[in-house]
């Protein structure tokens, strides 16, 4: 079984590139944790343990809805969207994490997921540099982000609901993802948020924070 919380660790964009990725249907509002309790046991489940996850830092992009670009632990984390399923449920493949403090090419390549160009004229960048690089950039916003999560299994799919943080305004979350996407569909259905809109992190945090509608 796929363990939802693994260690954060280290990994180049060769060796993402070989991670096959999951089919993820996310919904963000309120009620959503009561809702998804009375439909738990609708299916086969199995808990995991409840996890308070460290603070993380998400990097917006006026320019991309498609580049998830996160710092946690010290290391940035880049998934980009690669797809859909026929359902509409998004497809993110990992391109690789980095560990702070990252050299110039290594930062040049995270700027390029952003789809932003800033001068670099150091040999090496830590991680407090690079927030405050992005603050200052009229195109990104760095956004605090912190979880409190419940993971857990119905019928072998991995499933959670949140407690989210952006900058501190509260929200809820629950999703749903998988290679399998017929029973990722059933889940779904079962857990009663089919009729809600799927949305991402980075949509979530750029709505919290005015960015988009």
């Amino acid at each position: 079984m796929p363990d939802v919380f693994a260690k954060n660790v280290a990994t180049s964009a060769d060796d993402a590139a070989k991670i096959v990725p999951r089919a993820e249907f996310r919904v963000f509002g309120q009620g959503v944790i009561e809702l998804v309790q009375s439909k738990i046991w609708n299916g086969k489940t199995v808990l995991f343990a409840a996890r308070k996850m460290p603070k993380e830092t998400y990097f917006l992009s006026v320019h991309t809805n498609e580049a998830n670009v996160k710092v946690r632990d010290g290391l940035l984390d880049i998934k980009t969207k690669v797809g859909e399923t026929p359902d509409g449920y998004e497809i993110f493949q990992p391109r690789g994490k980095f560990q702070f403090p990252v050299n110039k090419t290594d930062l040049s390549e995270i700027l390029s997921h952003l789809q932003v160009e800033i001068a670099l004229d150091k040999d090496e960048y830590p991680i407090e540099t690079f927030i405050e690089m992005a603050r200052s950039h009229p195109s990104l916003a760095p956004v605090g982000v912190e979880k409190m999560r419940y993971g857990f299994t119905i019928d072998g799919i991995i499933c959670e609901y949140a407690t989210v943080w952006f900058n501190g305004a509260q929200i809820e979350t629950a999703c749903a993802e998988s290679e399998n996407y017929a029973g990722m569909k059933e889940v779904v259905e079962g857990m009663g948020l089919a009729q809600m809109a799927n949305t991402n992190y980075l949509r979530a945090a750029k709505r919290v924070l005015g960015m988009i509608e």
